[in-house]
């Protein structure tokens, strides 16, 4: 996918995330980095729920709102990374959290409210935006 082109979903139930969470990571399986941006409530942990589902994660995926971040496991092993960044103030305190390693570390990660970290991204993530409208999600992919 170039640079200037954008994938668009429009999903009614949740449960409708999954072969979308799949079809996301087929478009982009070089790529580890992806921010999730959208209202509350719009379903953006839900949709990584549905990523680390298709990257065969076993673990219980929930916000880390109050953690800012939650490490699960793939069946492989592999670390992914979901972050949450709806309670930080600023870019310092992304900083003192060791964000930098996690984003070089080679794994996926999967961030929250992306924008007060937009200092330490280097803009070629892939970006997911979730538009709402009544029960309906659009999803927008580009990188």
């Amino acid at each position: 996918m170039a640079t200037t082109e954008t994938a668009v979903f429009e999903v009614l139930n949740p449960l409708e995330l999954h072969p979308v969470a799949d079809e996301i990571l087929g478009l982009f399986p070089a790529d580890r980095i992806f921010t999730l941006e959208g209202p509350m409530g719009s379903g953006k942990t839900t949709l990584v729920q549905a990523f680390c589902k298709a990257l065969g994660c076993n673990d219980t995926v929930a916000s880390p709102t109050f953690t800012l971040v939650n490490e699960y496991r793939s069946n492989k092993g592999e670390p992914l990374y979901h972050f949450d960044f709806y309670r930080i103030n600023s870019p310092a305190e992304v900083f003192d959290m060791g964000f930098e390693e996690y984003l070089y570390s080679g794994n996926y990660c999967f961030i929250e409210w992306p924008s007060i970290a937009g200092a330490f991204l280097s803009g070629s993530e892939v970006k997911i935006t979730i538009g709402v409208s009544g029960a309906s999600r659009k999803i927008t992919v580009s990188k």
